[in-house]
C-alpha cells in the first residue's frame, strides 16, 4: 500500500497536475473552473501526503498499541520517513523488539528454573529414601551387630554429603544466574595449586577405586590471575562428571598440566563411556544430561559443566571437550599467564 501510494503522488505531481494545466491554457477555461481544478487537485495531493506521512503511521501505531496491550508482540512496524512522526514509529518498533526479546528471556529462564526444580527434587528423593530406609533399620534392629551399625551410619553420612552438594549446587547456581559469583582473583602460582588439588584428588579418587595419574610440565614461577576457590570448584565439577559416567570396573582419570606459551593448558581425562561427537559441545549447555533416564548412579542436576565454563570465561579463558562414544572424555581448558 505504501510503495502504491508513492506512485500515485509521484504520478499525480509530475504527469496530472501540469497535463491538466496544459489543457486549462489550450481550452481557455475560465478563471473559477481554473481555480476550482487546481485547488481540486492539491486537495488531493495534500491528502494523498498527509495519508502516507501522518495517517496511516498513526494507524499502524494504533494497531501495534492494542496487540502490545493484548499480549501480541509478533508483529512489525517500519517507516522510511524521516518525519519525526517517522522516527517515533521506528522507536515504537525498537521497542517492540526489546519487549519480545525480553518475554523470550523471561521464558527460557522459567523453563530453566523449573527444570532445575526437577532436577533437583529427582536427585534428593534417592538419598532422602536411602536415608529414611537405613534409620528404620537402625531403629528397628535390624543392624544388630556394631560392623551393621557403622555400614548403616557411613551410608546416611554418605547420603547427607550428596544431599548438601545439591543444595549447594542450586545456591551457586542463583549466583551464576544473577552473575553474582563471587570472586576473589590474585596471582596464583599455577603448578602449586595444581599440584595440591591432585593430591586432594588422588585420596579421594583411588579410595572410590579409581586410577588417578598426574604430571606438569609447568615452571615453579608461571602465574595466572585466578580465583583459587572458583578454579577448584570447576576441577571438581570436571572430575565428579568423570565419576559419574564412568562405565568401567578399572575407571582411569589423569590430569596434565602444560605450558603453551601465552596460555598454561590443563586436560583432564577419562576411559568412560565418552560423549557423541556431535554432542561435545552440548555438554556445556545449563541441564544438558547424556543419559535422559536420570539413572540413580547418574544423579545430578545437570549445571555442574555449564558451571565450569561460566566461571572459566569469567576468568578470561576457555574450555573444551573432545573424544567420542565409547572413547573416553577429555576435558581441556586454559587460562592466560602473567609475566
Amino acid at each position: 500500500m505504501k510503495l502504491f501510494t508513492q506512485i500515485v503522488l509521484i504520478f499525480v505531481i509530475a504527469v496530472l497536475v501540469p497535463l491538466v494545466l496544459m489543457r486549462m491554457v489550450m481550452t481557455g477555461i475560465t478563471t473559477f473552473g481554473q481555480n476550482f481544478i487546481i485547488m481540486l487537485g492539491l486537495a488531493g495531493v495534500v491528502f494523498l501526503w498527509a495519508y502516507e506521512t501522518m495517517i496511516r503511521p498513526l494507524n499502524e501505531l494504533k494497531k501495534g498499541t492494542r496487540k502490545i496491550k493484548d499480549g501480541d508482540l509478533d508483529f512489525t512496524l517500519e517507516s522510511e520517513s524521516s518525519s519525526e512522526l517517522g522516527e517515533l514509529v521506528r522507536s515504537f518498533e525498537e521497542m517492540r523488539i526489546r519487549l519480545k526479546e525480553s518475554q523470550n528471556q523471561k521464558i527460557t529462564m522459567d523453563n530453566e528454573s523449573r527444570e532445575l526444580i526437577r532436577n533437583i527434587a529427582h536427585d534428593l528423593k534417592t538419598p532422602i529414601t536411602t536415608i529414611r530406609g537405613y534409620s528404620e533399620g537402625i531403629l528397628d534392629g535390624v543392624a544388630d551387630t556394631p560392623e551393621k551399625q557403622e555400614k548403616y551410619l557411613k551410608t546416611i553420612h554418605a547420603k547427607a554429603e550428596e544431599m548438601t552438594r545439591l543444595i549447594d549446587e542450586l545456591s551457586f547456581y542463583s549466583k551464576v544466574d544473577t552473575n553474582k559469583i563471587p570472586y576473589a582473583f590474585r596471582k596464583l602460582p599455577v603448578k602449586g595449586f595444581f599440584d595440591d588439588c591432585a593430591d586432594e584428588i588422588r585420596m579421594d579418587l583411588e579410595s572410590k577405586g579409581f586410577d588417578f595419574s598426574y604430571s606438569a610440565s609447568v615452571r615453579d614461577d608461571v602465574k595466572v590471575i585466578a580465583d583459587p576457590e572458583q578454579l577448584k570448584k570447576v576441577i571438581n565439577n570436571i572430575i565428579s562428571n568423570s565419576v559419574k559416567y564412568m562405565d568401567k570396573d578399572d575407571g582411569k582419570i589423569s590430569i596434565t598440566l602444560s605450558d603453551t606459551g601465552d596460555f598454561v593448558q590443563c586436560d583432564m581425562a577419562d576411559n568412560g563411556r565418552g560423549v557423541d561427537k556431535q554432542d561435545l559441545l552440548k555438554i556445556y549447555d545449563r541441564f544438558y544430561r547424556t543419559d535422559a533416564s536420570r539413572g540413580t548412579a547418574e544423579g545430578g542436576s545437570g549445571i555442574g559443566l555449564s558451571i565450569a565454563k561460566k566461571i572459566i570465561e569469567d576468568h578470561g579463558g576457555n574450555i573444551w571437550a573432545s573424544g567420542g562414544l565409547g572413547e573416553g572424555l577429555s576435558q581441556h581448558f586454559i587460562l592466560r599467564k602473567i609475566e
